[in-house]
C-alpha cells in the first residue's frame, strides 16, 4: 500500500506538499504535534498522527508503513540554546528513521548546507545532511533557497514609515528566493516520482523563478502597500539588537547575523555541479499577496 508521511504538515511547505499530494489522489499521512489542527487536514482526507519531534517512539511508529517519509527539521526562533536544541531534533529524527527502516526520506534542507564554513542557521541544516546520510535508507535533499514569505515580517514597518530595513546588502545584490508553496510542490513532485536516482543521497535545489534584489522587494511591498517604500540597509550593528526586538532569542538572532553575513559574501546559493536546480512558478508579488490586508491595516492607521 501506498503511503506518504508528512511530518511539519501545517507549516507552508508541509500543506504545500499535502495539498498537492492529495489532488493527485495519493494517500497521506499527516504528523502533527497539535491535535488542535487536526481537522482541517482530516478533512482532506488525510491519516492522522500525532508526534513530538523528540519522540523516537512515535516518530518511528507514524513513519509505519510509508512508502516516503518527509522531513523538515522544526527550530524555535524563541529556544534560549536554538543550536543545540535543533541539533536534539535531528538526531531524534535520525533514531526513528533508523527504527522505522521506510524505503525513501525526504528531507526539506538549505540552499548553503554544503558549505564547510560557519553560516549559522544553515550550518544545522549541513548537520542533518551529514547525519541522515548515516541512515539506512535512500534519502533526497530538497535544499531550499530563501523563502519569500521571511519578506512578510517587514511589510508592517514598511506600510508605516516607507522604509524597509534590510539584512541583504548591497541592495542591488540579487539573491536566490523561493515561494514556499513552490517548495512543497517540488517535495510532491519527488514524493510521487519512486525513482532510482543514482546513489544515496539525492541533491536538489529549489528557487524560485528568477532572483530578485532587496531594491525590487521594497518595490514590491509599495505595489502592495499602495505608497512608496525604498530599502535601507540596516546597519551591521544593529542586526542583533533589531531582531531581538522582533521576537527572537539570542542565540536564534546570531544564527541569523551569521547567516547574512555569509548572504552578503555572496556564498549562499547552490551546489555548484552537484544535484539539479528546480524553479517554482510563483514571483515576489504573488507570494506576498497574501498579507496585503496586514499592509492595509497599517498604512490605515
Amino acid at each position: 500500500m501506498i503511503m506518504f508521511v508528512i511530518f511539519g504538515a501545517t507549516g507552508k511547505v508541509g500543506k504545500a506538499t499535502i495539498t498537492r499530494l492529495r489532488a493527485e489522489g495519493a494517500p497521506v499521512r499527516a504528523v502533527l504535534r497539535d491535535p488542535a489542527k487536526a481537522a482541517l487536514l482530516a478533512a482532506l482526507g488525510c491519516q492522522i498522527a500525532m508526534a513530538e519531534v523528540g519522540d523516537v517512539e512515535a516518530m518511528a511508529a507514524a513513519m509505519n508503513d510509508a512508502t516516503a517519509v518527509q522531513l523538515i527539521c522544526p527550530i524555535d526562533p524563541r529556544a534560549a540554546d536554538a543550536s543545540r536544541q535543533m541539533l536534539q531534533s535531528i538526531e531524534r529524527m535520525a533514531e526513528a528513521i533508523d527504527a522505522a527502516r521506510p524505503p525513501r526520506i525526504l528531507a526539506i534542507s538549505d540552499y548553503g548546507a554544503h558549505l564547510t564554513i560557519d553560516t549559522g542557521i544553515t550550518s544545522l541544516f549541513r548537520a542533518m545532511e551529514e547525519r541522515f546520510r548515516r541512515c539506512s535508507t535512500r534519502v533526497s535533499f530538497l535544499r531550499s533557497a530563501e523563502h519569500m514569505e521571511n519578506w512578510a515580517r517587514y511589510l508592517k514597518i514598511a506600510g508605516e514609515t516607507g522604509v524597509m530595513p534590510s539584512m541583504h546588502q548591497p541592495l542591488a545584490r540579487p539573491f536566490p528566493t523561493v515561494s514556499a508553496a513552490d517548495i512543497g510542490d517540488m517535495a510532491a513532485d519527488l514524493l510521487l516520482a519512486d525513482q532510482d536516482h543514482g546513489p544515496s543521497p539525492r541533491i536538489v535545489h529549489g528557487e524560485g523563478p528568477r532572483e530578485y534584489t532587496a531594491l525590487e522587494i521594497a518595490a514590491a511591498v509599495g505595489r502592495l502597500s499602495t505608497r512608496r517604500v525604498v530599502a535601507h540597509e540596516l546597519p551591521r550593528a544593529d542586526w542583533p539588537a533589531t531582531l531581538i526586538r522582533a521576537g527572537l532569542s539570542e542565540s536564534y538572532a546570531d544564527l541569523i547575523v551569521r547567516l547574512g553575513d555569509a548572504h552578503n559574501k555572496g556564498l549562499i546559493g547552490a551546489e555548484a555541479g552537484v544535484g539539479e536546480i528546480r524553479r517554482g512558478r510563483t514571483g515576489l508579488s504573488a507570494a506576498l499577496e497574501p498579507f496585503r490586508p496586514d499592509i492595509r491595516q497599517a498604512v490605515s492607521r
